[in-house]
């Protein structure tokens, strides 16, 4: 059985979803670990959950990056294994410098809570293996603070490395159109997801875990899941 190792912060409220899609509808085990824990319990997949961790005081994810866990998780992704943050822990990802840029306000100011399309782009990652580039996925955003923003050099490098793996889109996988931006918060470039150079640490807004079952409205979600367990038996993938 894989281990899926979903990380619990005081504010977190999709780990006991993490948890449950793990164990009930992919079929594996997942556990939640502890921020002030110092081990990841022999994790096979780490994941960050969405949520306020610490009330997302100062900065959403910039005192969660300070929990004792996160040093775990850190040697845990330097010896390539495979990380995902879902919202909130997208933004623990990047304050913790896991992962380039920062997410900021959405453009409008207000809480997002809806379905979105997003595109699979770039080289195959630990969460994207087996996916077909330029596919689209239906999964429910739910954030506050989901802009992502780098200067352009960044992003410049990103799309020139691969590392954008999410771009929101319409249903039918455009961007760009005029006068109709696709990322509902004003992301730059409607970039939804991101990956660190290797392809083993992924942030994206969306909430996959919640986008599982039919029962909830869709099970694209569980692509995320499965490409995961492709890597992890050493089915493609960049690990």
């Amino acid at each position: 059985m894989t281990r899926f190792a979903v990380i619990s912060f005081p504010g977190s409220n999709c780990d006991d979803d993490c948890v449950r899609v793990v164990n009930e509808v992919v079929g594996e085990t997942g556990y939640k670990v502890r921020h002030d824990e110092r081990t990841l319990d022999r994790a096979d997949v780490v994941l960050l959950p969405g949520g306020f961790s610490f009330g997302d005081y100062l900065r959403c994810g910039a005192i969660a990056r300070f929990s004792p866990i996160m040093d775990a998780v850190r040697a845990f992704a330097a010896a390539g294994g495979p990380v995902l943050g879902i919202c909130n822990g997208f933004q623990i990802l990047t304050e913790a410098g896991l992962l380039p840029g920062v997410l900021r306000r959405n453009v409008g100011l207000s809480f997002i809570c809806e379905d979105t399309f997003v595109r699979v782009e770039g080289r195959q990652t630990a969460f994207t293996n087996g996916l077909e580039p330029g596919s689209v996925l239906k999964l429910p955003i739910a954030h506050n603070e989901g802009n992502y923003f780098a200067d352009d050099e960044t992003l410049n490098r990103l799309e020139g490395e691969g590392q954008v793996v999410f771009r929101y889109c319409t249903e039918r996988g455009e961007t760009g159109l005029p006068g109709r931006p696709a990322a509902p918060n004003g992301a730059a470039r409607d970039i939804a997801g991101v990956s660190n150079v290797r392809g083993n640490i992924v942030g994206l807004m969306p909430h996959p875990e919640r986008c599982c079952e039919p029962l909830l409205g869709g099970v694209h979600g569980r692509q995320l899941f499965d490409a995961v367990l492709r890597t992890i038996a050493g089915d493609g993938g960049p690990l």
